[in-house]
């Protein structure tokens, strides 16, 4: 079964579509997998933060990138916010907008 990868804005796709190179040569290649193989890849492509709520884990030359995501019905993975990660720990409010938009979209 095949996944299709939706983003919750366009603003979004647009902000990953910004992120340096070589963070986006990882992003690609773990949303292409996410499309065969369905969305718990697993460290350390992907992560569950809880309830529901999941993280696309991209590490580049230049940082690292952020995606969070949730399933949706009928073999959708929802990309909800992305970012990158400027410390070790991930920022609070970057977690809170991911979960206000899943309960949005839920």
């Amino acid at each position: 079964m095949n996944w299709r990868i939706i983003y919750y804005n366009e603003k979004v796709q647009n902000e990953i579509d910004s992120w340096p190179v070589s963070i986006r040569a990882v992003y690609a290649p773990i949303t292409e997998r996410i499309v065969v193989f369905g969305p718990n890849l697993g460290m350390p492509f992907t992560r569950s933060i809880g309830d529901g709520l999941f993280e696309i884990r991209a590490k580049g030359r230049e940082g690292i990138g952020r995606a969070f995501f949730c399933t949706v019905v009928g073999s959708k993975v929802m990309i909800l916010h992305s970012f990158i990660k400027k410390s070790q720990k991930t920022p609070a409010k970057e977690l809170a907008i991911a979960r206000r938009r899943m309960k949005e979209v839920s």
